[in-house]
């Protein structure tokens, strides 16, 4: 990495530091030459300003110039004299009071001469910390990540396209499913982001602080395709699991990413089994999801879709995974994610039911009825849909749908005989409102 005190130390050069002095280690990325007296709008952050101070006319000029180096995050202003009688007080002391470095150019130093110094010094830079790099390509991500700081100058983050911070060298600004979503939507940010190279359902992205300049930029390519080959070469951990676990089952309908999806969602899981488009992975309890929302813009599946199982036994926990998985199939949108434990039992267990059989059920048990109501116009399976949701009590029925309780009896009656059941019995009641329930999406 190009520092200002690097180009201190360029033979030939002769430059003198006048303010700033501990602020040396600033990166440089390029050289400007200007002679604005305002020249912000083409200012970038890292950018080593050389000037021949002919914008100074008088006291107090210094001070628009040299806030709009520290606005843009300059690395350091090299000066010579205005009008070869030495740099001026004035622009000492703004580069004091702005912490901007400041480096007295000899007055018989041609720009040309420290410009091409300067540009051959960043090349040779940018050249070695690629090898340096490269030399860094099999070390686990959070090594390259750090070695990736040091040659940026800049702290740096990997993040999952499911939202997960996956390493980093500092603090994330912001949340890392909001880079996500950021960089789905190309909105600006106060972050740069690239993505990693290779071909993973969950794509990473590689994320540095501020704008980068053209080595910079080059230099982060770089650093995203060693990740890309670190990510690849990885091997899956195989934890060990307490004896009760949360399974998750995880469906990426339209494609064969499930595997992926899930090792990525959850890294510290167990994979149990895999079919494609469907997956399963034992974890610690309350594994979250919440990442798939995030990834969602990013996936060629049509839909994802997953159900975790209460904690239990592995073999027990799978088979409720499986099933509220099935409940989240039959749930709208793009990502559905069910819980197995927000889901009734009696939901749970029609869930794994297919849906041919689920109309024979509901034909079976409840064809009288649904043949009245088409001919008669009227409600009586609403009627007895609201009395078993009232655990079969006459008044709270009644009062739900505005009727007398003698109209509720008698319908509640008429229903009876038609159906061929005693629906104040409860294994009766059950029949019929499993039934009920057959012919809807389960967990709606």
């Amino acid at each position: 990495m190009t520092t200002v005190k690097t180009l201190l130390n360029l033979p030939g050069l002769r430059l003198r530091p006048r303010a700033g002095s501990d602020l040396l280690d600033r990166p440089v990325t390029r050289i400007y030459v200007t002679e604005l007296s305002d020249p912000g709008r083409y200012l970038s952050a890292g950018e080593l300003v050389l000037s021949g101070l002919l914008w100074w006319r008088a006291p107090g000029d210094a001070e628009s110039f040299v806030a709009a180096l520290a606005r843009s995050g300059a690395a350091a202003l090299a000066a010579s004299g205005a009008d070869s009688g030495g740099i001026p007080d004035d622009v000492v002391d703004a580069c004091v009071r702005h912490r901007i470095p400041l480096l007295e150019v000899p007055a018989d130093l041609s720009f040309s001469v420290i410009t091409e110094q300067v540009v051959l010094a960043l090349a040779a830079a940018s050249d070695s910390a690629r090898k340096r790099l490269q030399a860094a390509a099999e070390a686990p991500v959070e090594t390259l990540l750090e070695r990736a700081s040091a040659e940026l100058g800049l702290p740096c983050w990997v993040v999952s396209g499911l939202g997960r911070l996956v390493a980093g060298t500092a603090p994330l600004p912001m949340p890392a499913v909001d880079v996500v979503h950021r960089y789905a939507a190309r909105e600006p940010g106060p972050l740069t982001v690239v993505p990693v190279e290779g071909r993973h359902a969950v794509p990473w992205l590689l994320a540095v602080a501020g704008p980068l300049s053209t080595g910079q930029a080059e230099l982060a390519e770089e650093v995203a395709g060693l990740v890309g080959v670190t990510r690849a070469r990885a091997p899956r951990p195989e934890p060990s699991l307490p004896g009760e676990v949360c399974v998750v089952a995880l469906r990426t309908e339209g494609s064969d990413e499930s595997r992926d999806v899930l090792g990525d969602l959850l890294p510290g899981a167990r994979l149990l089994e895999s079919t494609g488009d469907t997956s399963f992975a034992a974890t610690a309890p309350s594994p979250s999801t919440a990442g798939l929302s995030a990834v969602e813009p990013l996936l060629r599946a049509k839909r994802i879709l997953c159900g975790i199982s209460d904690p239990g036994p592995r073999e027990e926990a799978g088979e409720s995974a499986r099933y509220a998985l099935e409940v989240a199939a039959r749930r709208p949108g793009r990502v559905a994610v069910v819980q197995a434990g927000e889901v009734d039992v009696h939901q749970l267990l029609l869930a794994g039911v297919p849906d041919g059989l689920r109309a024979a059920l509901r034909r079976r048990v409840l064809g009288p009825l649904l043949a009245y109501d088409a001919e008669q116009h009227t409600e009586l399976v609403h009627t007895v849909r609201v009395f078993l949701e009232c655990s079969g009590s006459p008044t709270r029925a009644a009062k739900a749908l505005h009727v007398h309780v003698n109209t509720l009896r008698y319908r509640i009656g008429r229903a009876g005989e038609l159906l061929g059941a005693d629906l104040t019995e409860f294994t009766d009641q059950l029949d019929v409102y499993l039934a009920l329930r057959a012919g809807e999406q389960p967990g709606g």
